[in-house]
């Protein structure tokens, strides 16, 4: 079998935890303007879904017990234990880049200037659980995926190798298993 065949369609789902999801969909469905799709849970659980494309969401679990982050500059490295520093919005055009910013102002909500990266223009605001979010929109004819760009002057050495995967250094499975399926959260609600 061949990875390279292997169809990704971008991340599905990006799933965040906070303990006022009341909070978290007034910022994200009516401000941000991410419509729900999927809303499930029991007594101290829940979790809701926020669709940003066709293919790509964000779900948000609601735990009673979950803190707040501490809040932390989009980019900023940190010690200790840490694996999500922010997550980025794709947006259309540097038009809907100034509305989202002009909406984040008028309802008093902390936003960037405008940054331009080269490769995107973005802003960086923060939802109510102090999670680190930029907006962003791709500069036209700056194609890093066609053309990628790796400029570092002391990358890791597997950097040297080039952009594509080598899917030779993992071995194959010699037999692919029929795909077996268990109940999981949320296929009770879909009356399935």
């Amino acid at each position: 079998m061949d990875p390279s065949v292997f169809k990704f369609t971008g991340i599905h789902h990006l799933a965040l935890a906070t303990r006022n999801l009341g909070a978290t969909i007034l910022f994200w469905r009516d401000l941000v303007g991410l419509p729900l799709f999927l809303g499930f849970g029991r007594k101290g659980y829940r979790q809701y879904f926020f669709s940003i494309s066709e293919t790509t969401a964000l779900a948000f679990f609601e735990w009673s017990e979950v803190e707040a982050l501490e809040e932390k500059d989009h980019g900023v490295p940190v010690k200790g234990p840490f694996g999500f520093d922010h997550v980025s919005i794709g947006m259309e055009s540097d038009a809907d880049l100034a509305r989202m910013k002009a909406r984040l102002e008028a309802a008093g909500i902390w936003v960037s200037e405008a940054v331009d990266h080269g490769f995107i223009h973005s802003i960086y605001t923060f939802d109510p659980n102090h999670i680190a979010v930029e907006f962003s929109v791709p500069v036209k004819d700056v194609d890093l995926r066609a053309h990628p760009v790796l400029a570092e002057k002391n990358p890791p050495p597997q950097v040297a190798e080039g952009p594509l995967p080598l899917h030779h250094r993992f071995p194959d499975p010699e037999n692919i298993p029929e795909l077996v399926l268990y109940p999981g959260e949320g296929k009770d609600v879909l009356g399935g």
